[in-house]
Protein backbone atom coordinates (compact mmCIF):
# COMPACT_ATOMS: atom_id res chain seq x y z
CA UNK A 1 0.00 0.00 0.00
CA UNK A 2 1.53 3.52 -0.89
CA UNK A 3 0.44 7.40 -0.53
CA UNK A 4 1.65 10.25 -2.44
CA UNK A 5 3.93 12.55 0.31
CA UNK A 6 4.08 16.53 -0.05
CA UNK A 7 7.65 15.86 -2.15
CA UNK A 8 5.27 13.68 -4.91
CA UNK A 9 7.50 10.19 -3.70
CA UNK A 10 5.30 7.33 -1.91
CA UNK A 11 5.12 6.17 1.23
CA UNK A 12 5.40 2.49 1.57
CA UNK A 13 3.60 0.78 4.51
CA UNK A 14 4.24 -2.85 5.91
CA UNK A 15 1.61 -5.55 5.12
CA UNK A 16 -0.44 -6.01 8.04
CA UNK A 17 0.64 -9.18 10.66
CA UNK A 18 4.34 -8.31 9.52
CA UNK A 19 6.71 -6.82 12.45
CA UNK A 20 8.17 -3.34 11.40
CA UNK A 21 10.53 -3.83 14.54
CA UNK A 22 13.12 -6.68 13.92
CA UNK A 23 15.51 -8.16 16.65
CA UNK A 24 15.70 -6.58 19.53
CA UNK A 25 13.36 -3.22 20.71
CA UNK A 26 16.17 -1.05 22.05
CA UNK A 27 14.49 1.93 22.65
CA UNK A 28 11.52 0.27 24.63
CA UNK A 29 13.63 -2.43 26.20
CA UNK A 30 15.66 0.86 27.61
CA UNK A 31 12.66 3.40 28.40
CA UNK A 32 11.02 -0.10 29.95
CA UNK A 33 14.53 -0.20 32.28
CA UNK A 34 14.83 3.60 32.75
CA UNK A 35 11.09 3.29 34.01
CA UNK A 36 11.65 0.74 36.26
CA UNK A 37 14.95 1.93 37.97
CA UNK A 38 13.40 5.46 38.51
CA UNK A 39 10.61 4.15 40.17
CA UNK A 40 12.72 3.06 42.94
CA UNK A 41 14.81 5.89 43.05
CA UNK A 42 11.53 8.29 43.39
CA UNK A 43 11.41 6.43 46.95
CA UNK A 44 14.63 5.63 47.30
CA UNK A 45 14.79 6.28 51.06
CA UNK A 46 12.37 3.32 51.15
CA UNK A 47 14.29 1.17 48.69
CA UNK A 48 18.04 1.77 49.82
CA UNK A 49 18.80 3.54 52.13
CA UNK A 50 15.53 1.98 54.76
CA UNK A 51 17.62 -1.51 53.85
CA UNK A 52 21.06 -0.61 54.79
CA UNK A 53 19.74 0.69 58.35
CA UNK A 54 18.07 -2.32 58.87
CA UNK A 55 20.85 -4.66 57.52
CA UNK A 56 23.14 -2.63 59.96
CA UNK A 57 20.88 -3.31 62.76
CA UNK A 58 21.13 -7.28 61.97
CA UNK A 59 24.93 -6.70 62.47
CA UNK A 60 24.94 -4.95 65.33
CA UNK A 61 22.05 -6.97 67.15
CA UNK A 62 24.20 -10.30 66.15
CA UNK A 63 27.38 -9.07 67.22
CA UNK A 64 26.84 -7.87 70.54
CA UNK A 65 24.45 -11.10 71.32
CA UNK A 66 27.17 -13.42 69.76
CA UNK A 67 30.40 -11.74 68.90
CA UNK A 68 31.50 -11.02 72.65
CA UNK A 69 34.94 -11.92 73.90
CA UNK A 70 36.58 -11.74 70.54
CA UNK A 71 34.96 -14.74 68.83
CA UNK A 72 36.19 -16.08 65.40
CA UNK A 73 34.36 -18.10 62.82
CA UNK A 74 36.63 -19.39 60.03
CA UNK A 75 39.38 -17.92 61.72
CA UNK A 76 38.26 -14.25 61.56
CA UNK A 77 36.36 -12.25 63.51
CA UNK A 78 32.58 -12.67 63.79
CA UNK A 79 31.89 -9.17 62.59
CA UNK A 80 33.43 -9.73 59.41
CA UNK A 81 32.35 -13.19 58.93
CA UNK A 82 28.82 -12.03 59.21
CA UNK A 83 28.83 -8.95 57.10
CA UNK A 84 29.31 -10.81 53.57
CA UNK A 85 26.63 -12.89 54.13
CA UNK A 86 24.36 -9.50 55.48
CA UNK A 87 24.99 -7.64 52.41
CA UNK A 88 24.14 -10.12 49.91
CA UNK A 89 20.83 -11.32 51.76
CA UNK A 90 20.24 -7.72 51.97
CA UNK A 91 21.37 -8.20 47.77
CA UNK A 92 18.78 -10.60 47.20
CA UNK A 93 15.81 -9.53 49.16
CA UNK A 94 15.52 -6.51 47.36
CA UNK A 95 15.76 -7.64 43.99
CA UNK A 96 13.09 -9.73 45.18
CA UNK A 97 10.88 -7.10 46.36
CA UNK A 98 11.78 -5.07 43.14
CA UNK A 99 10.59 -7.88 40.41
CA UNK A 100 7.62 -8.55 42.47
CA UNK A 101 6.04 -5.40 42.40
CA UNK A 102 6.26 -4.76 38.75
CA UNK A 103 3.37 -6.75 37.20
CA UNK A 104 1.15 -6.74 40.37
CA UNK A 105 1.20 -3.14 40.99
CA UNK A 106 -0.55 -3.12 37.37
CA UNK A 107 -3.02 -5.68 38.18
CA UNK A 108 -3.91 -3.68 41.26
CA UNK A 109 -4.08 -0.26 39.88
CA UNK A 110 -5.52 -1.02 36.43
CA UNK A 111 -2.63 -0.15 34.53
CA UNK A 112 -1.17 -3.35 33.35
CA UNK A 113 -1.91 -2.54 29.35
CA UNK A 114 0.66 -0.14 30.04
CA UNK A 115 3.65 -3.26 29.97
CA UNK A 116 1.54 -5.66 27.89
CA UNK A 117 0.85 -2.93 24.93
CA UNK A 118 4.02 -1.54 23.83
CA UNK A 119 5.97 -3.36 21.42
CA UNK A 120 7.97 -5.20 23.56
CA UNK A 121 8.56 -9.53 23.49
CA UNK A 122 7.80 -11.27 26.41
CA UNK A 123 11.59 -11.68 26.56
CA UNK A 124 12.23 -7.88 26.43
CA UNK A 125 9.62 -7.45 29.16
CA UNK A 126 11.24 -9.82 31.32
CA UNK A 127 14.58 -8.65 30.82
CA UNK A 128 13.82 -4.80 31.27
CA UNK A 129 12.21 -6.18 34.85
CA UNK A 130 14.86 -8.23 35.71
CA UNK A 131 18.01 -5.79 34.95
CA UNK A 132 15.78 -3.20 36.81
CA UNK A 133 15.83 -5.67 39.85
CA UNK A 134 19.51 -6.26 39.79
CA UNK A 135 20.35 -2.69 39.43
CA UNK A 136 18.24 -2.12 42.98
CA UNK A 137 20.01 -4.85 44.05
CA UNK A 138 23.79 -3.51 43.33
CA UNK A 139 23.01 -0.20 44.77
CA UNK A 140 21.28 -1.41 48.13
CA UNK A 141 24.96 -4.14 47.85
CA UNK A 142 27.12 -1.02 47.58
CA UNK A 143 25.33 1.04 50.21
CA UNK A 144 25.13 -1.98 53.27
CA UNK A 145 28.70 -2.42 52.23
CA UNK A 146 29.21 1.11 52.78
CA UNK A 147 27.61 1.25 56.05
CA UNK A 148 29.33 -2.03 57.28
CA UNK A 149 33.12 -1.00 56.09
CA UNK A 150 32.37 2.07 58.35
CA UNK A 151 31.70 0.05 61.32
CA UNK A 152 34.44 -0.88 64.05
CA UNK A 153 35.75 -4.19 63.80
CA UNK A 154 34.62 -5.27 60.56
CA UNK A 155 36.66 -6.01 57.67
CA UNK A 156 35.42 -6.15 54.06
CA UNK A 157 39.35 -6.99 52.08
CA UNK A 158 38.35 -8.72 48.72
CA UNK A 159 40.06 -12.30 48.37
CA UNK A 160 38.37 -13.09 45.18
CA UNK A 161 36.82 -10.32 43.50
CA UNK A 162 35.36 -12.98 40.86
CA UNK A 163 33.70 -14.54 43.52
CA UNK A 164 31.55 -11.46 44.93
CA UNK A 165 30.98 -10.16 41.75
CA UNK A 166 29.66 -13.60 40.56
CA UNK A 167 27.73 -14.78 43.34
CA UNK A 168 26.17 -11.60 44.23
CA UNK A 169 24.96 -11.17 40.38
CA UNK A 170 23.74 -14.84 40.43
CA UNK A 171 21.66 -14.06 43.94
CA UNK A 172 20.27 -11.13 42.51
CA UNK A 173 18.89 -12.82 39.45
CA UNK A 174 17.41 -15.51 41.20
CA UNK A 175 15.68 -13.50 43.81
CA UNK A 176 14.26 -10.84 41.07
CA UNK A 177 13.30 -14.24 38.76
CA UNK A 178 11.27 -15.45 41.55
CA UNK A 179 10.01 -12.26 42.35
CA UNK A 180 9.02 -11.89 38.59
CA UNK A 181 7.03 -15.21 38.75
CA UNK A 182 5.57 -13.87 42.01
CA UNK A 183 4.69 -10.35 40.58
CA UNK A 184 2.55 -12.83 37.92
CA UNK A 185 0.57 -15.38 39.99
CA UNK A 186 -0.26 -12.83 42.61
CA UNK A 187 -3.52 -11.38 42.49
CA UNK A 188 -3.35 -8.83 45.39
CA UNK A 189 -0.56 -8.01 47.79
CA UNK A 190 -1.19 -10.44 50.59
CA UNK A 191 -0.02 -12.99 47.89
CA UNK A 192 2.87 -11.42 47.63
CA UNK A 193 3.68 -10.83 51.06
CA UNK A 194 2.76 -14.60 51.70
CA UNK A 195 5.56 -15.74 49.94
CA UNK A 196 8.12 -13.07 51.38
CA UNK A 197 7.21 -14.07 54.86
CA UNK A 198 7.03 -18.24 54.38
CA UNK A 199 9.57 -18.78 51.92
CA UNK A 200 12.24 -16.13 51.11
CA UNK A 201 12.78 -14.39 54.79
CA UNK A 202 13.07 -18.65 56.18
CA UNK A 203 15.33 -19.35 53.23
CA UNK A 204 17.62 -16.06 54.11
CA UNK A 205 17.61 -16.47 57.62
CA UNK A 206 18.34 -20.73 57.61
CA UNK A 207 21.30 -20.27 54.82
CA UNK A 208 24.32 -19.94 56.99
CA UNK A 209 24.26 -16.02 57.32
CA UNK A 210 24.80 -16.14 61.02
CA UNK A 211 26.62 -19.26 61.12
CA UNK A 212 28.08 -21.96 59.78
CA UNK A 213 26.40 -25.20 59.03
CA UNK A 214 28.83 -27.33 60.57
CA UNK A 215 27.91 -26.59 63.84
CA UNK A 216 24.33 -27.97 63.15
CA UNK A 217 23.35 -31.29 63.17
CA UNK A 218 24.06 -34.11 60.22
CA UNK A 219 20.32 -33.64 59.18
CA UNK A 220 20.25 -29.99 59.40
CA UNK A 221 23.53 -29.93 57.64
CA UNK A 222 21.82 -31.92 54.02
CA UNK A 223 18.75 -29.54 55.02
CA UNK A 224 21.01 -26.68 54.78
CA UNK A 225 23.15 -27.80 51.20
CA UNK A 226 19.95 -28.27 49.94
CA UNK A 227 18.88 -24.46 50.18
CA UNK A 228 20.19 -22.42 47.17
CA UNK A 229 20.64 -19.07 49.28
CA UNK A 230 23.05 -21.37 51.38
CA UNK A 231 25.40 -21.38 48.68
CA UNK A 232 24.64 -17.71 46.99
CA UNK A 233 26.13 -16.50 50.78
CA UNK A 234 28.81 -19.14 51.11
CA UNK A 235 30.21 -18.31 48.10
CA UNK A 236 30.12 -14.35 48.09
CA UNK A 237 31.69 -15.04 52.20
CA UNK A 238 34.41 -16.46 49.95
CA UNK A 239 35.04 -14.07 47.85
CA UNK A 240 35.73 -11.48 51.15
CA UNK A 241 37.92 -14.17 52.92
CA UNK A 242 39.00 -16.74 50.81
CA UNK A 243 37.51 -19.61 52.22
CA UNK A 244 33.92 -20.78 53.30
CA UNK A 245 31.93 -23.84 54.14
CA UNK A 246 31.47 -25.30 50.78
CA UNK A 247 34.40 -26.13 50.97
CA UNK A 248 37.68 -25.77 49.00
CA UNK A 249 37.63 -23.55 45.77
CA UNK A 250 36.53 -26.74 43.36
CA UNK A 251 33.38 -27.03 45.54
CA UNK A 252 32.80 -23.13 44.95
CA UNK A 253 33.65 -23.63 41.21
CA UNK A 254 31.19 -26.02 41.40
CA UNK A 255 28.30 -23.92 43.14
CA UNK A 256 28.83 -21.08 40.65
CA UNK A 257 28.20 -23.41 37.95
CA UNK A 258 25.06 -24.90 40.28
CA UNK A 259 23.65 -21.38 40.44
CA UNK A 260 23.93 -19.99 36.81
CA UNK A 261 21.83 -23.78 35.80
CA UNK A 262 19.16 -22.70 38.42
CA UNK A 263 19.05 -19.16 36.98
CA UNK A 264 18.60 -20.36 33.89
CA UNK A 265 16.06 -23.07 34.31
CA UNK A 266 14.19 -20.51 36.63
CA UNK A 267 14.29 -17.86 33.61
CA UNK A 268 13.34 -20.80 31.02
CA UNK A 269 10.27 -21.09 33.22
CA UNK A 270 9.16 -17.64 34.13
CA UNK A 271 9.31 -16.81 30.48
CA UNK A 272 7.38 -20.15 28.92
CA UNK A 273 4.41 -18.32 31.93
CA UNK A 274 5.08 -14.73 31.06
CA UNK A 275 4.49 -15.39 27.40
CA UNK A 276 1.55 -17.46 27.91
CA UNK A 277 -0.27 -14.35 29.24
CA UNK A 278 -1.49 -16.86 32.65
CA UNK A 279 -2.78 -14.33 34.50
CA UNK A 280 -2.02 -11.52 32.69
CA UNK A 281 -4.11 -11.45 29.77
CA UNK A 282 -6.99 -13.37 31.04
Amino acid sequence: MTADDKTGGSIRFSPRAVPTITGINRVGLSALYMKEVRRFLKVQTQTIWAPAFTTLLFLVIFTVALGREGRTVLGVPFATFVAPGLIVMAMMQNAFANSSFSLLSGKMQGTIIDLLMPPLSSGELMAGILAAAVTRAIAVGFTVALAMALWPGVSLGVAHPWAVVWFGLMGSLMLATVGLATSIWAEKFDHNAAVTNFIIAPLSLLSGTFYVIENLHGAFQTISRLNPFFYVISGFRYGFLGQSDIGGADHVLAAAAGLLALNLALAAGVYAVLRSGWKLKS
